[in-house]
């Protein structure tokens, strides 16, 4: 393995896109942007960090979504189904803790999207639905790995692991069922 020199942390996310191939949404793209953007947009270190949630909120809403997309399919089994509905659950959790900070900070929360585009027309079996919620899990996992190291404030980063945690549980799990090596590698990009 080689090391790079990396100039700034801008450049290292630049790289990290690059390399990573990752199947991340907007939401997740915008959430790796940067805190230094953020901030100086903000002015202050509790709205980049409120700002920084919010686009986290926005990504699990959309999860909860998917997983809905999923569950209303017919295609899950039950053993799948029940699966599916556990990971919505802990997203609509991670969203609620989110949301209950992002106030907090003075930050007004996002809001689900009234209708979201995913690719429904490939959803033809189970395994189609699994994929792509290890699709989704995968992006989870690069955007928060992206953005514990932003926040200002070191609970929030701690908070953000704590969820990358599960969403790297969930990529994991998901990886196992379909008949993938659930976990491919030493490090997670």
């Amino acid at each position: 393995m080689s090391f790079l020199k990396i100039s700034s942390p801008a450049a290292a996310r630049r790289l990290f896109l690059e390399r990573s191939g990752a199947v991340l949404s907007g939401a997740a793209v915008a959430l790796l942007a940067g805190r230094e953007a953020l901030a100086a947009k903000s002015g202050d270190s509790k709205a980049g960090d409120a700002r920084i949630l919010n686009t986290a909120l926005a990504a699990e809403l959309e999860a909860v979504a998917a997983y809905q997309v999923g569950a209303e399919s017919n295609l899950l089994q039950k053993p799948a189904l029940d699966l599916a509905l556990q990971f919505q659950g802990h997203h609509k959790a991670h969203a609620d803790l989110l949301e209950k900070t992002i106030r907090k900070l003075g930050g007004k929360p996002a809001s689900a999207k009234a209708k979201y585009s995913f690719p429904v027309e490939t959803l033809k079996n189970q395994l189609d639905v699994l994929r792509f919620a290890a699709g989704l899990e995968q992006g989870a996992v690069s955007a928060y790995l992206g953005a514990v190291p932003l926040f200002a404030t070191r609970d929030l980063s701690k908070a953000a692991a704590s969820i990358l945690g599960d969403e790297a549980m969930h990529w994991a799990v998901l990886r196992q069922v379909i008949g993938e090596n659930p976990v491919p590698a030493a490090f997670v990009s």
